[in-house]
C-alpha cells in the first residue's frame, strides 16, 4: 500500500474543562464529545486514531484532512460541545451551570479552557508514546476509572486490544 501525503500530520490534541472542573464525570457530557467526534469524522474533517475522555479533560489523536483548517476544526469542536453542554445543563436545571458563568465580552458561559494543546506527531515512536499515554490514562491516573485499560468505555483502548469499534469512527494508524 502506498503512503498518502497529507497536509497535516496526526496530532495529539488535549482540551481541558474550565478550571479542571469535573463536568465530564457524567456520561451525558462524555456522550456530547463522542457525538461531536463522530460528526466530524462523518463530515470528512478528521480521522481519529485514539481518544480518551477523562472527568475534566480529553485527549485525542486525530488528523485534520486536506481542505480543512486545523484551527477552524478545533474551534468548531470546542464551540459545538460547549453549546451542547450548556443546553444540557439548562434543560436539566443543573446547578453546575453557574460554575461556568464568566464575565467575558464574547460569551456568557465558558466550558473549555482557552489555549487547548495540539502537538504534531512527526514520528511513529512519538505517536506510539502518545497512544500508550491516552490508553493508560484512566488506569494509571488518580482517577482509577478502570482496572484494565480496555474496560474503560470512553476510550479507544478496546478498539486496539479487541478490534471492536464501539463508536464507529476509529481508524488504525498505518504509520
Amino acid at each position: 500500500m502506498e503512503k498518502i501525503n497529507f497536509t497535516y500530520h496526526a496530532q495529539f490534541y488535549t482540551a481541558t474543562i474550565l478550571e479542571w472542573k469535573h463536568l465530564l464525570k457524567d456520561d451525558r457530557y462524555k456522550d456530547i464529545i463522542i457525538d461531536s467526534l463522530a460528526f466530524m469524522v462523518k463530515q470528512g474533517w478528521i480521522i481519529i486514531y485514539a481518544f480518551v475522555i477523562m472527568p475534566n479533560h480529553i485527549h485525542v489523536i486525530w488528523q485534520i484532512q486536506d481542505g480543512y483548517v486545523q484551527e477552524k476544526v478545533q474551534q468548531s469542536f470546542l464551540r459545538f460541545t460547549a453549546q451542547k453542554m450548556k443546553f444540557k445543563l439548562q434543560d436539566t436545571n443543573d446547578e453546575q451551570l453557574k460554575l461556568f458563568k464568566v464575565s467575558a465580552k464574547d460569551r456568557e458561559y465558558q466550558f473549555w479552557e482557552r489555549n487547548s494543546l495540539g502537538i504534531d506527531l512527526w514520528s511513529e515512536a512519538v505517536f506510539k508514546q502518545k497512544l500508550d499515554y491516552i490508553h493508560n490514562n484512566p488506569v494509571r491516573s488518580h482517577w482509577a476509572l478502570a482496572k484494565y485499560l480496555e474496560d474503560y468505555k470512553y476510550s479507544s483502548a478496546r478498539f486496539y486490544y479487541t478490534g471492536a469499534d464501539d463508536f464507529g469512527f476509529l481508524s488504525h494508524y498505518m504509520g
